[in-house]
């Protein structure tokens, strides 16, 4: 089962601070860097294995420096709006090639659409 979320209701960001340095220290991830991802139209999917207490989810995408990164988020707040990410990290060889084959995928549904 694909388990969706609403990009246009999230207004923020929340993070726990062991995470904001884990970032930096395990991956030398910024947090603006992980949160640049989220304005660069990023590729979204639901992470089944690691949402057991809670839905998490994937995003592949890319900094505005074009650094390709993967985070792993879940939607938290008392309204569902803010992003909590729990990692970020770059992308490896079989993410990266995730990623590009749903960016063209992507692109052919948006040409097909202008048709």
């Amino acid at each position: 089962m694909v388990k969706r979320f609403d990009l246009s209701k999230v207004i923020g960001f929340e993070w726990d601070k062991g995470n904001k340095e884990k970032n930096k220290i395990k991956h030398n991830v910024e947090i603006s860097e992980s949160e640049e991802v989220f304005f660069n139209d990023p590729i979204f999917a639901y992470d089944k294995v690691h949402s057991q207490g809670e839905d998490r989810f994937l995003a592949y995408g890319i900094t505005d420096n074009n650094r390709l990164l993967i985070i792993s988020f879940t939607i938290r707040g008392e309204k569902k709006n803010k992003i909590r990410i729990i990692s970020s990290r770059d992308q490896h060889k079989k993410e990266r090639e995730y990623y590009n084959k749903q960016l063209v995928e992507r692109k052919k549904k948006y040409e097909s659409n202008k048709k």
